[in-house]
C-alpha cells in the first residue's frame, strides 16, 4: 500500500521530527545491507511548511543522503503519522474495479480531509471478522498539500520518488518477522506521540497515534523535580522508571504521563478485541522511545501479562557481522527508513 507505484532500485527515507534517516538494500527475497545513515535536524524544520523551512530541509537531505554513498536517486518515503488518517473498513465483496470504486465513494465519510483534497490508499486484508458476506480494507488518506510539497522538495533536488508510505506500515514490515499469524502490538515512541500498531497475519488491524511522547515525560520532570531541560534529560534516559534510582524521585516526577500512554494502549488492546474476539493480543514489540526508557518494557509485560521484545530494525536485513553492535546501538530509530528500503515493488 502506498501512495506511488515503486521502481527496484531505491532507499528509504524517513524525515523524522529531530533527524533524517536513510536505509538502502539490496538483493530480492533475501535483502542485504547497503548503506545507511542519519542527520540530527531542527525540529522546527522538519514541522514547517514555510519554503524557506523546506529548501534547508531539502539540502538537510541531499547532505545525508551524499554522506551515506546512497547509489540511486529513487526513493521511498515515510509519511508520519500525525499527516495520515488510517482505518479498517468493511465493505461488499465485489469485483476488484467495482471495489476501488465502492471504496472511494464510502471515503468521503470515513476519512476526516475532504476528497478532493486528499491522495487515497487501500489493500485488502481478507474476509470481515463481523460480517461474513463483506471483506475487510485498509484504507489510508494523506492530505494533497502535504505530498506535494514533499514531492516538489525531493524532485527539486534531483529524487525520483517512487512512494509515500505511511509510517506505521513501514514500521510493521520492518519489525516482524515473516509470516507473523499471531496479532502483536507494536509501540514507536517519538518525541512528541507514540504509534500504535497491532497487526494480525503480518498486516496492521488497528493504527493509533497518542500524543503522548518523550518531550511530554521529560517535562514532567522538568515541572516535578524543578531542574532544567538537559538534567531531566539525562535522568530520564538514565533512571527512568526505577523506583529504586535516586530514592525513586525520577518515578515518582513521570509515573503519572507514563500511566497515561498505558491507559491508552489498555483503551486499543480493548477495542482490538471487540472487533477480532477470539484473537488475543499475543506480544509486544517496542522500538523508538518505548525500548530505552528504563524500566517501561517490564512495566508493559507485568501490567498486560504478555511477552514484550525490543523490536530490531534489521532483523530481516542481512549485514556483516562486524556492524552488528553498532547496527543494534542505533536499532530503535532505524525503524521506519529499514521498513521503507525493504518494500517490494507494486503499491
Amino acid at each position: 500500500m502506498g501512495i506511488l507505484s515503486t521502481g527496484s532500485d531505491f532507499f528509504g527515507l524517513d524525515i523524522g521530527t529531530s533527524a533524517i534517516r536513510v536505509v538502502q538494500v539490496r538483493g530480492g527475497s533475501t535483502k542485504s545491507l547497503a548503506t545507511y545513515g542519519s542527520l540530527d535536524i531542527d525540529p522546527k524544520i522538519a514541522k514547517s511548511d514555510s519554503n524557506a523551512d523546506l529548501q534547508k530541509l531539502g539540502q538537510a537531505v541531499k547532505q545525508v543522503v551524499a554522506n551515506s554513498k546512497i547509489s540511486t536517486n529513487n526513493v521511498a518515503v515515510g509519511i508520519p503519522s500525525s499527516r495520515t488518517f488510517m482505518t479498517v473498513v468493511d465493505i461488499e465483496r465485489l469485483e476488484p474495479k467495482e471495489l476501488d470504486r465502492s471504496i472511494r465513494l464510502q471515503a468521503d465519510s470515513l476519512i476526516p480531509t475532504p476528497l478532493d483534497e486528499s491522495k487515497i490508499d487501500w489493500a485488502m486484508l481478507g474476509q470481515s471478522p463481523k460480517d461474513q458476506t463483506k471483506v475487510e480494507v485498509l484504507l489510508g488518506s494523506v492530505p494533497n498539500s502535504f505530498v506535494e510539497r514533499r514531492l516538489d522538495m525531493l524532485e527539486g533536488i534531483g529524487f525520483n520518488v517512487i512512494a509515500f508510505e505511511p509510517d506505521s506500515l513501514a514500521m510493521t514490515r520492518a519489525l516482524l518477522a515473516p509470516n507473523t499469524n499471531e496479532s502483536r502490538l507494536l509501540i514507536d515512541m517519538g518525541n512528541e506521540s507514540t504509534d500504535l500498531v497491532i497487526t494480525l497475519n503480518d498486516a496492521p488491524r488497528l493504527i493509533r497515534t497518542i500524543p503522548i511522547g518523550m518531550d511530554a515525560i521529560v517535562k514532567s520532570a522538568i515541572q516535578n523535580l524543578g531542574i532544567d531541560e538537559k538534567q531531566a534529560v539525562q535522568f530520564v534516559y538514565k533512571f527512568g522508571l526505577s523506583k529504586d534510582k535516586l530514592e525513586g524521585q525520577i518515578y515518582g516526577a513521570i509515573h503519572g504521563t507514563v500511566d497515561n500512554l498505558v491507559s491508552e494502549i489498555e483503551k486499543s488492546i480493548k477495542f482490538f478485541q471487540t472487533r477480532y474476539q477470539n484473537v488475543p493480543v499475543s506480544g509486544m514489540i517496542l522500538t523508538g522511545g518505548s525500548s530505552v526508557l528504563p524500566e517501561f518494557p517490564l512495566l508493559l509485560a507485568n501490567k498486560f501479562n504478555m511477552n514484550v521484545e525490543i523490536g530490531n530494525a534489521w532483523r530481516n536485513i542481512a549485514f556483516n557481522s562486524s556492524m552488528q553492535n553498532d547496527l543494534l546501538a542505533v536499532s530503535n530509530k532505524f525503524t521506519v527508513a529499514a521498513g521503507l528500503a525493504e518494500r517490494a515493488g507494486g503499491m
